[in-house]
């Protein structure tokens, strides 16, 4: 019996389905804040949602769903950026999506909270075996980082 860290291949299997579908939502929700509804609308609406400093908030929360979750797929820092991604759909999940209650359909918190889990989950956890982290960073770094 050996005494590691090192997730099993099934567990790393459901880190990496994990990883692509959140990294993804995350990746196209920051995608969509800058080249959809650009970064002045972005702004706009982080204003008109009452957060504060908006026209530093929304860059920043833009891209940290962006990079962060293009990064989530690949595994890549994953712990750091799960920390970030996390904090943000908290902070979503507490300005904007408590008071209309659970239910997405009607501006509730159900989405953000899942998503904020997910991301926090990877953050305890790491990207497993098949990610960037394990093949560049494992035994490099500090282990918060990968």
């Amino acid at each position: 019996m050996t005494n590691t860290t090192r997730p099993s291949a099934s567990a790393s299997l459901g880190l990496l389905v994990l990883r692509v579908v959140v990294g993804s939502v995350f990746a196209a929700h920051g995608a969509q804040k800058i080249f959809e509804y650009t970064l002045p609308g972005t702004i706009g609406s982080f204003a008109g949602m009452g957060i504060p400093l908006p026209e530093i908030a929304a860059p920043v929360v833009a891209f940290i769903e962006l990079v962060g979750g293009l990064l989530l797929i690949a595994g890549f820092f994953t712990r750091p950026v799960g920390i970030l991604l996390a904090i943000d759909m908290a902070v979503a999940l507490v300005a904007v999506h408590l008071p209309a209650g659970l239910w997405v359909g009607e501006g509730g918190y159900e989405f953000v909270a899942v998503l904020g889990v997910a991301a926090l989950a990877l953050a305890f956890t790491g990207a497993g075996r098949f990610s960037l982290d394990a093949a560049l960073l494992r035994g490099r770094v500090p282990a918060w980082i990968a």
